[in-house]
């Protein structure tokens, strides 16, 4: 019998202990389940991915282009990748990352997406912090080309706007920031962010000061351990 807990791979990332694991529970049936934990604390599993997908889907939705120049920040298990990848309008994507680690499991193929996504021309992977080169108006997502504007921006790293990965990303979160990054965006670009919890106001105000243009959605999904509905919720914002 196949164990029921793996370790696939640990490593040291600039935030600390990180690692990939599988697991089955017997009582959700023969389906594996893959888990990423920084130090103590569980970022991420392939039980709970619909906000996620939901984050592209929404996202592009936004959109009325008929070719899209997509960044997706954050990698984490793929999904969001993969879903941006599903919309055929999508003729470029760059995944951005700040833990090579996390880069390498899907390009050594140890997490189930990462065939799907190694496989894709479309798909680029990007080893930089989001937060850095979104508010520094000398970078730019793509390191090839420092003057090129996209379509679409999804991002999800931080658990929420006011919980944070890093307490470094706090200060992305702000006007000046956010106006910078979007800056780095086509006119009529969109930019779209997962959060764990429902839409905060104070956030959605801080967005208006940017985009004319700011909806919020709420994703709900089953959650077995609960046995009820769960949420997460997707901002989305469109400038003029």
């Amino acid at each position: 019998m196949p164990p029921l807990f793996e370790e696939i791979d640990h490593q040291i990332s600039p935030l600390g202990d990180i690692s990939l694991r599988r697991r089955k529970i017997p009582a959700l049936g023969d389906r594996d389940i893959y888990e990423v934990k920084l130090n103590d604390e569980f970022l991420m599993s392939s039980m709970f991915v619909d906000a996620e997908e939901a984050l592209a889907d929404l996202g592009l939705a936004a959109s009325g282009k008929q070719q899209l120049s997509v960044v997706v920040g954050g990698l984490g298990l793929g999904y969001t990748a993969a879903a941006a990848l599903r919309d055929s309008r999508v003729s470029e994507l760059l995944v951005v990352d700040a833990i090579e680690t996390v880069i390498e499991w899907h390009q050594k193929e140890l997490v189930p997406l990462g065939k799907e996504l190694n496989a894709d021309p479309r798909n680029r992977y990007i080893l930089g912090s989001f937060f850095e080169l979104a508010s520094d108006p000398a970078l730019n997502f793509d390191p090839n080309d420092h003057s090129k504007k996209f379509d679409a921006i999804l991002l999800d790293i931080d658990h929420s706007p006011t919980e944070y990965l890093n307490s470094e990303n706090a200060s992305f979160y702000s006007t000046e920031n956010l106006a910078n990054m979007a800056k780095k965006l086509q006119p009529e670009g969109v930019f779209a962010m997962w959060s764990q919890n429902l839409p905060e106001a104070s956030f959605e105000a801080l967005l208006r000061t940017v985009f004319p243009e700011v909806n919020s959605h709420i994703v709900s999904f089953y959650n077995p351990f609960m046995n009820q509905e769960s949420t997460n919720s997707v901002y989305v914002c469109k400038l003029a």
